[in-house]
């Protein structure tokens, strides 16, 4: 198959937005809308520059740039696989040690966005407390050579301090990452960066640059064999393709200072209410991911919609939604959240995805605590025990021991795998020593309801297996 190029002329394409982070996400998603834009002749003065702050990032912009920064993305949908080639994207920052490429290219005046997809994890959130630390070495080793920044969020400030003293309006900055508040949180780094450094440069951008919330939202697999494959097959020549749902979603804050696209003509929805349709997607669609999560890896089932399959965790998943997350979602505009339900079960039972169920159990302590742990403590503070979320919590304990139900080792799947392993091999006799991990639980796991739920659930899932305790959860 030989796919067409873009049906515009990206010779007159000229950059405005730098975006850092260039995964599979991106390119299925911010840079999909941009093509459509540009191929209705509109805000051709939008294109994307790529950038990245990870050595890792200097492979992905080889690749692209060896294919001049066109991307395959293949649309999955069960009834047929749909091709195209996106070419919203220019070119590609050199990935730099100090960024300093990245700096110039952010201080020119004709960017006017910096959008970021840098993973929940990213931002350096404390999980205990929800807010910016500070005392993360790669922040305080920014905060020391502000010149030289490591990190994305070092990088951003220095742009803007170099945009602040040449009297440039500064670009606004835009989370396209899955993060409760995301423009707030966004604005907690950049801000409690530059207070550690130079206070005078933190007030500026407080005062003068933008963060808009967002919530963005396609399912997007890990490329590997399996998408290099199928890219073979549709004749496609690609290192790097990117396969995905068919469904996507974006909906933003109109909060661009700077000026912006005119993304709503190709679908995005611009709102006062983000923060209800966030609420809504990482409380039903990623608390929804880790709940079938842990069970399916614990029973050694590889696929996304394998698990779907398995009727004990498409039973856990309703009920769990059903009781204990829906009821505490608070409206949206035009949204059923029953249909909304519906619709997330159908996307993680298509099985031309293949998502595996080892990307979703991926980095459980910095995911827990933004998709699951704010659902438990709603329940907690209405007077009900969630015991189906608890239940969640101890799966992953149980999943982090490094054994499955059959005893297959695990591989390590966390940034603090070490220390989860450790902490989950020592709770299988002492539950709420898990608990007890105060960055990840604070207050909660000091709940004694709690506690009392999830030593009966960790205990069980020890003495009788996976399966036995979700049929009991949902018989009960």
């Amino acid at each position: 198959m030989t796919l067409p190029m873009p049906a515009y002329d990206r010779s007159r394409l000229s950059p405005g937005i730098v975006h850092i982070g260039l995964g599979n996400f991106h390119r299925a998603h911010q840079a999909v809308y941009l093509d459509d834009l540009f191929s209705r002749g509109l805000g051709q003065d939008w294109a994307i520059l790529g950038a990245g702050v990870r050595p890792q990032d200097a492979r992905m912009r080889a690749a692209l740039l060896a294919q001049d920064c066109l991307s395959t993305v293949i649309e999955l949908d069960p009834a047929e696989h749909r091709a195209r080639r996106i070419g919203s994207m220019t070119g590609f920052i050199e990935v730099q040690p100090d960024n300093a490429a990245l700096i110039a290219a952010m201080s020119d005046p004709a960017i006017r966005i910096v959008s970021l997809t840098v993973t929940e994890g990213g931002y350096f959130v404390d999980p205990a407390t929800g807010r910016f630390d500070p005392t993360s070495a790669e922040i305080v080793a920014d905060a020391a050579r502000p010149d030289h920044p490591a990190t994305a969020f070092g990088a951003i400030l220095a742009a803007l301090k170099a945009r602040r003293a040449a009297g440039v309006v500064p670009f606004t900055v835009m989370s396209c990452d899955n993060l409760p508040g995301n423009g707030h949180v966004t604005r907690d780094a950049v801000v409690g960066l530059a207070r550690l450094s130079d206070p005078g440069l933190a007030d500026w951008v407080a005062a003068h640059v933008a963060f808009p919330n967002g919530m963005v939202d396609r399912i997007t697999p890990a490329t590997g064999p399996r998408e290099r494959a199928l890219a073979a097959r549709l004749g496609l020549d690609d290192p790097v393709p990117v396969t995905c749902e068919p469904f996507r979603q974006w909906v933003l804050e109109d909060n661009f200072p700077a000026g912006r696209p005119p993304l709503e003509a190709v679908g995005v929805t611009f709102t006062d209410h983000v923060h209800a349709y966030e609420a809504m997607k990482i409380r039903i669609l990623n608390g929804g991911h880790a709940i079938i999560a842990y069970p399916a890896g614990l029973l050694g089932i590889d696929l996304v919609h394998e698990a779907m399959a398995h009727p004990l965790i498409a039973g856990f998943l309703a009920k769990v939604e059903r009781d204990e997350i829906i009821p505490f979602v608070a409206p949206v505009p035009d949204t059923d959240l029953g249909d909304y339900l519906a619709l997330i079960q159908d996307r993680f039972a298509n099985p031309e995805i293949a998502d595996t169920v080892r990307r979703l159990c991926l980095d459980g302590s910095n995911r827990q605590p933004k998709f699951i742990l704010p659902s438990l403590r709603d329940n907690l503070v209405a007077g009900r025990v969630p015991r189906g979320l608890i239940l969640e919590s101890a799966l992953w304990c149980r999943y982090c021991a490094g054994v499955t139900d059959g005893g297959a080792p695990i591989a390590p799947n966390d940034p603090n795998w070490d220390r989860l392993t450790t902490v989950a091999q020592a709770a299988r006799q002492d539950p709420s020593r898990w608990l007890a991990m105060e960055d990840i639980y604070g207050a909660t796991g000091r709940d004694p309801a709690v506690i009392a739920a999830f030593d009966v659930a960790l205990r069980g899932l020890w003495a009788n297996g996976t399966a036995a305790v979700l049929a009991d959860f949902i018989a009960a």
